[in-house]
């Protein structure tokens, strides 16, 4: 009987590689980005600490891209089960006056978000199925963000693309819930401490920002939720939301 495995797609220097790490520790794991720089790091970290991982460069918003990454795994791992599947891939965050967004701008938001994220789904989904039987949920997890809640002025590219991510996540909780699949939609309402966030709000306070290390834990606490709980049906019956917000900007610190 093969052994399951783990998939991130969107990992980085920040969220996506703690992320990989934390669920490399329990799982093999893949992790998924455009450029390979993002995850080289992180899987040389992971073996080193006795796990397994690979790197596949992905471009999420290309049917075949995801597909042959999910196959390449597959083989990589030598099974077709995953535990876990967590979408993190980013959008360009463009802030500017409506009537001056190019179609291109606008459409950015929902292709990484929207069009990656039903591609990313179509090709996990299956997989997770197959993983019912294992002893944790098998989970499909999104980052979302403040903007999948509400839309801001100057951000109708960026809010776009994240109400979009949300309503996804939604409609396969109440799709494949019943069929024991746990999916996730995590709210990060704040700002993660990432390299190309280094520059924003430096005279916040040392707590202003969420650290990545504290949004992988809450990743980690979704996929186990019903296990903490115990109660394996709470996973099966809806969306769930998990809200990272200020709670977390001082773990981990």
């Amino acid at each position: 009987m093969s052994s399951p495995f783990a998939i991130v797609a969107g990992v980085g220097p920040g969220t996506g590689a703690t992320v990989a790490r934390k669920f490399g520790a329990a799982y093999p794991v893949a992790l998924l980005a455009r450029n390979p720089a993002n995850y080289e790091d992180a899987v040389k970290d992971i073996k080193a600490a006795g796990g397994n991982a690979i790197g596949i460069s992905t471009d999420v918003t290309d049917a075949k891209s995801v597909k042959d990454a999910v196959a390449a795994a597959q083989k990589e791992f030598g099974g077709d089960k995953c535990a876990a599947a967590v979408f993190n891939v980013g959008s360009r965050f463009i802030r500017k006056p409506f009537l001056e967004l190019s179609q291109e701008e606008f459409e950015s938001g929902w292709e990484s978000n929207g069009r990656g994220a039903f591609l990313f789904s179509q090709a996990v989904l299956p997989l997770l199925l197959k993983s019912t039987d294992s002893k944790h949920p098998p989970t499909l997890i999104f980052t979302g963000a403040t903007a999948a809640m509400k839309g801001s002025a100057l951000t109708a590219a960026f809010s776009t693309g994240k109400f979009a991510l949300r309503s996804l996540s939604q409609s396969l909780a109440r799709e494949f819930g019943p069929q024991g699949i746990h999916v996730s939609h995590v709210n990060v309402d704040g700002v993660i401490d990432i390299p190309r966030t280094h520059e924003w709000m430096k005279d916040a306070g040392p707590d202003a920002k969420i650290k990545p290390e504290a949004v992988s834990e809450g990743f980690y606490w979704s996929w186990q939720e019903s296990i903490l709980t115990g109660d394996r049906s709470l996973t099966h019956t809806g969306f769930f939301t998990l809200n990272l917000g200020h709670v977390l900007r001082k773990k981990l610190m």
